[in-house]
């Protein structure tokens, strides 16, 4: 990583260590997330949420976060995946790891840090990957801007969710991404 603005490495959100409070992504959905319900979430045993401190300290002896990526187990029915995809695979859901949360802070943006975020949690999840196999990981999102994002790094799209696209992308393509790294 370039910048001297954060740290070298993610790690598990730690509310004695990480201010919660000060993060602005820009987006209320993402920033009451990371303020108040990453937490609970991680602590239920639902989903877990890593973050890029900063590389000083505040004021108030935390590290501010420059940005935060959240995942989640989940599973998919076949019938949602394209044909071509669908006919390979079991009529059981299909186990996928859910992107479910992505932010850079405002005052990280337009320096690429999305894009090591999206790289570090792809990472992240082939790893996991090699433990706990899931097909895909999915992304529903948020607005059109994070739908370019994604679009952009080879995520293809599903069907509408909730009102948001709901893109995925093959555990086999993440498998490329670092396979080849040697």
């Amino acid at each position: 990583m370039t910048s001297t603005s954060w740290s070298e490495k993610f790690i598990e959100l730690d509310k004695t260590k990480h201010d919660r409070v000060s993060f602005d992504c820009g987006e209320l959905e993402l920033n009451h997330f990371i303020k108040t319900q990453a937490l609970k979430h991680m602590k239920a045993g639902v989903s877990r949420t890593m973050i890029l401190p900063s590389a000083s300290l505040l004021p108030n002896g935390k590290y501010s976060i420059c940005s935060f990526y959240t995942i989640a187990p989940s599973s998919i029915n076949r019938n949602t995946l394209p044909e071509s995809i669908a006919k390979k695979l079991p009529h059981y859901p299909i186990p996928v790891f859910l992107f479910a949360q992505l932010a850079v802070h405002k005052n990280e943006q337009s320096n690429g840090l999305g894009k090591i975020t999206l790289i570090k949690a792809l990472e992240y999840l082939y790893e996991v990957n090699s433990y706990m196999r899931a097909f895909a990981i999915i992304v529903d999102c948020l607005n059109p801007n994070a739908e370019k994002f994604y679009l952009k790094f080879g995520f293809e799209e599903l069907y509408p969710n909730q009102g948001r696209t709901r893109l995925f992308l093959p555990m086999k393509k993440v498998a490329e991404l670092f396979s080849s790294e040697g």
